[in-house]
């Protein structure tokens, strides 16, 4: 049985590498770059393969499915759930919505988006990059159509060596007009988020869409073709800054895919009639390097290019399985546990750690930051503008006028009528041009803007600028909204 394993290893790939001829060591060959050479994975079956899928499913029905959820926010109202209406400027998200000058709360979701990723990074290493970044699931989709065409790992690299034939053509084609089609899946189901996805549909086909959008399709389709079905780990060892960054958020007790070396070492393969006692558990196989998307060795220690995925650990526990050896040689482990475990010491896991705990109190208050302001936000804002030329009138009978522009926005889904007063001015005058101070009405989802004059008697301001407060009365709520402005005269 392990004889045969370690033929099916090497058969299958990863022994492939090791009968390839390496240039000549040379100073006069030697090359300032290392040629790529691709990688080819090999299929593998295994919990961590299967939780993999499985995310890979969820995460695209959310991103192709998610334009098409209904939300009924009433009449003359966008009814799709996740739109970014940029004619309207206005992000809606089910229940919520957001306006452009609300653009604080995206600055409160990236931090948490970014907090996230530093707390799960310091908890169990690049999960991120191995399940649920964008590159790795499309990847992993282009991949699977690759060993569905192809075939696996041994049959792709064969194929791969022999000449152009009919039935090679044929394969590539069938391979590269499905990524072609998953790519421009992708950049078609990107635009629907900033258009009624059902309308704008037909209007793709039927080429009545706007430029706009058939460019953002073509730039999407290209970059994930490109990415997916080529680029593939080149774009995580180089183009991507996180594995350079997560070092930082990394420590000895973080979990990530860790070869048990303190037990798999010193490695060897196990025949018959052999001795075995001076032998660690790894036979080594090759398996873990054969189904690794990222081309290396896990056994060689925690390397930049490692993006966590776990495949080699179904791999190796597939392998402990048929030679008869407990599983997770190759596991989750810390290189505290790891260090322990090599000396006889108990091994032990702190997630509650000044790290993560640090990361995690940031979390709660952003959060709660965010929530307080979403439920308190009011449904009226308010702006004042003091003119700056001229600062102030001052009128035939010697008394003194500022102006102002008084912008009232209400993001109710009703017309709203609202009565302007000043305060903190005795005797103040107070005029709204076209209207009336207790009259101002303003159209739903709408920016009004007036403009007031305010006037004081003469003899009514004791210094050159005087300190007061408009105040908004919703009448259908009687809620306030003030807002602190000056008012300047001559100086005395």
């Amino acid at each position: 049985m392990v004889d045969q394993v370690r033929e099916q290893a090497y058969d299958g790939g990863g022994g492939v590498e090791r009968s390839q001829a390496t240039a000549v060591n040379t100073a006069e060959q030697r090359s300032l770059y290392q040629k790529r050479e691709k990688i080819y994975p090999k299929s593998v079956s295994g919990t961590f393969r299967r939780l993999k899928w499985f995310i890979l499913g969820l995460t695209l029905s959310v991103y192709y499915l998610a334009p098409w959820i209904r939300w009924d926010r009433g009449p003359n109202l966008p009814d799709q759930a996740i739109l970014i209406d940029i004619p309207a400027r206005r992000f809606y998200f089910f229940f919520i919505e957001i306006w452009p000058q609300e653009v604080y709360y995206l600055t409160g979701l990236l931090i948490i988006a970014a907090i996230s990723l530093f707390l799960v990074t310091a908890l169990a290493g690049r999960v991120w990059c191995g399940y649920t970044c964008p590159q790795t699931v499309w990847t992993d989709l282009f991949f699977a159509v690759e060993r569905m065409i192809e075939g696996d790992r041994g049959a792709q690299m064969r194929l791969e060596a022999t000449s152009w034939t009919g039935s090679k053509i044929a394969k590539k084609l069938l391979k590269h007009s499905i990524w072609l089609v998953i790519a421009m899946a992708t950049g078609g189901a990107w635009v629907f988020y900033f258009a009624d996805a059902p309308t704008f549909l037909p209007q793709l086909f039927t080429l009545e869409a706007p430029f706009v959008a058939y460019a953002t399709i073509g730039v999407l389709t290209g970059t994930t073709y490109l990415f997916g079905g080529h680029a593939r780990e080149q774009v995580c060892t180089y183009m991507c800054p996180w594995p350079r960054i997560q070092a930082a958020m990394l420590d000895e007790d973080s979990l990530t895919v860790t070869y048990r070396d303190y037990r798999g070492e010193p490695r060897g393969p196990r025949r018959k009639n052999t001795p075995t006692e001076n032998l660690g558990d790894c036979i080594d196989c090759n398996q873990c390097v054969a189904v690794c998307p990222m081309g290396i060795d896990i056994r060689d220690g925690q390397q930049l290019e490692c993006i966590t995925c776990a495949l080699c650990i179904d791999a190796c526990d597939n392998v402990m399985d048929k030679v008869g050896l407990p599983r997770g040689l190759i596991a989750y482990d810390t290189l505290a546990n790891v260090d322990q475990s090599s000396h006889g010491g108990k091994a032990r896991i702190r997630l509650l750690r000044p790290r993560s705990i640090l990361y995690m109190a940031i979390l709660l208050l952003v959060g709660a930051v965010m929530l307080v302001s979403l439920v308190s936000r009011s449904a009226v804002d308010v702006n004042i503008l003091r003119d700056r030329n001229p600062l102030f009138v001052t009128l035939s009978d010697g008394s003194i006028r500022n102006g102002y522009t008084v912008k009232i926005l209400n993001k109710d889904h009703d017309a709203k009528d609202f009565r302007l007063t000043v305060e903190g001015m005795n005797d103040a005058g107070l005029q709204v041009v076209g209207s009336e101070p207790e009259a101002l009405t303003v159209k739903s989802d709408r920016l009004a803007s007036f403009r007031v004059f305010v006037t004081l008697p003469k003899g009514g301001m004791e210094d050159d600028s005087l300190p007061f407060t408009f105040v908004v009365t919703d009448l259908s709520t009687t809620g306030d909204t003030r807002h602190d402005s000056i008012f300047r005269g001559p100086a005395r």
